[in-house]
């Protein structure tokens, strides 16, 4: 991996119309575990519609080194797995770029095997805060040996029998629960985890498709108690991979704060743990049909026909942000072309995400001529209708991306509605999660081009 290494600048201008009809590529979330759980299970495991990102594809080819048979032929990626239990100790170091969801869940997935792992990643990975993971792992008997405040490179060493757990997360986190079940996976008998605050569900809904015995007990009170019974037989399934719902919030908001725009984005993801910002947007006076609603693959799949709107600010609880985690610098975006005060609160999570994304946001947006307050876990922003005096004439204004692609394309999509353009320090990391971005918004009518050198 080489994030960081050749930075491509990027520029957006303002757009007279964004129109026409596209399909976002793959859930990133689902890639991620589709690979894994058809690398770990029985039989043959066939997927269309993957992410081919380049974190989903780091997770591909940690998953060859440990065993899976992993080919393309034609739109379809086929595996033929280990079966549970039985993965190969890696003969070097798994190198995961930039990619957080891949290493944590990876690290669950491999810790409780009685061989050596090494973990490696880019610059921005290694700088992100792993402990949250290792420690439930050390609980199961793993023996960690990492660098200072547990950052990558992580080695990893599992017992001869891995001790099941009954695990409380700390944090809202679907990374953490899922890598406490996936170590279960290979530990006898049952490893519970308990969430206070539903996350994301992709990992309990996609073990229980492959076979593995998982239930779930919610409480009155919302806690959760998921228990998975471990060395259980998993089999190789057919999925067929939702839209990603966070890289679909790029085209929704540029195609809300655009005059005149009218977009219809197919196959969207509608999980409810993963519709947060949906919901926010709605509430915000945006014009977003949910159409043609259906169940694909045991998820909830919908199409949404998004025109032009005048959006006004609102408050965003804090109890919404697990469902909303990876959309809030898009959720800025549209929140500084809206009318009066947006206050976006509970955000903790995003000063551990690939960079601080926080503190990001609120220096792009400062730079770009929004009004706004940074807090310890919340961000204030006052908006400007129309987004005149939004931008900077000054191309040697640039927004530092940090090497993180939410970064770069929340601020290109502001570019397009601004007044004035927005630069960005760099949008080749934009190919992590979404290499199609730059060519789908071109094919809506946005204006968006790389520069020829950093300002």
């Amino acid at each position: 991996m080489t994030h960081g290494a050749q930075l491509k600048p990027a520029v957006a201008h303002r757009a007279d119309r964004l129109a026409g009809t596209i399909r976002i590529p793959g859930d990133k979330s689902i890639s991620h575990r589709s690979f894994m759980f058809g690398g770990l299970a029985s039989g043959q495991t066939r997927i269309k519609g993957l992410l081919e990102g380049e974190d989903v594809l780091a997770t591909g080819a940690a998953m060859r080194a440990m065993g899976a048979h992993i080919h393309k032929e034609a739109d379809e990626w086929i595996i033929d797995g280990v079966g549970n239990g039985c993965l190969l100790a890696p003969e070097g170091p798994l190198d995961f770029g930039n990619a957080g969801t891949g290493v944590r869940l990876t690290m669950g997935l491999v810790g409780s095997y009685a061989f050596k792992s090494t973990f490696t990643g880019d610059a921005s990975l290694s700088g992100r805060p792993m402990g949250r993971v290792l420690d439930p792992l050390r609980q199961m008997g793993v023996q960690v040996s990492a660098a200072s405040g547990d950052r990558l490179p992580v080695t990893l060493e599992g017992p001869r029998i891995a001790n099941p757990i009954r695990y409380t997360v700390p944090m809202a986190s679907a990374q953490v629960k899922s890598a406490v079940l996936l170590a279960g996976l290979n530990a006898p008998g049952t490893t519970t985890v308990i969430e206070k605050v539903m996350t994301r569900d992709h990992t309990e809904k996609m073990l229980v498709g492959f076979g593995a015995q998982l239930s779930v007990d919610t409480a009155p009170d919302g806690v959760r108690t998921i228990e998975l019974q471990g060395q259980g037989l998993l089999h190789g399934q057919t999925i067929d991979v939702p839209g990603d719902p966070s890289s679909t919030a790029f085209p929704l908001v540029a195609a809300l704060l655009v005059p005149g725009s009218d977009v219809v984005i197919n196959n969207v993801l509608m999980n409810p743990t993963r519709t947060g910002l949906i919901t926010t947007l709605l509430e915000m006076g945006a014009s977003i049909e949910i159409v043609n609603p259906r169940q694909s693959g045991g998820e909830a799949v919908a199409d949404l026909h998004v025109r032009a709107s005048m959006l006004t600010g609102v408050d965003v609880p804090a109890e919404r942000a697990p469902s909303m985690i990876d959309e809030y610098p898009a959720l800025a975006v549209a929140a500084a072309f809206a009318q009066g005060e947006t206050v976006m609160n509970g955000l903790e999570e995003l000063r551990v995400k690939e960079s601080d994304r926080l503190s990001a946001v609120a220096t792009g947006l400062k730079l770009n001529g929004v009004d706004c307050d940074e807090g310890e876990s919340t961000l204030t922003v006052r908006g400007v209708p129309g987004g005149n005096g939004l931008g900077s004439p000054n191309a040697m204004a640039v927004v530092a991306t940090h090497l993180d692609h939410r970064i770069a394309m929340s601020f290109l999509v502001m570019g397009l509605a601004a007044q004035h353009p927005v630069c960005v320090d760099d949008a080749a990391i934009i190919t992590t999660s979404f290499p199609e971005f730059m060519d789908m918004m071109s094919g809506l009518g946005a204006h968006i081009e790389f520069r020829q050198e950093a300002a």
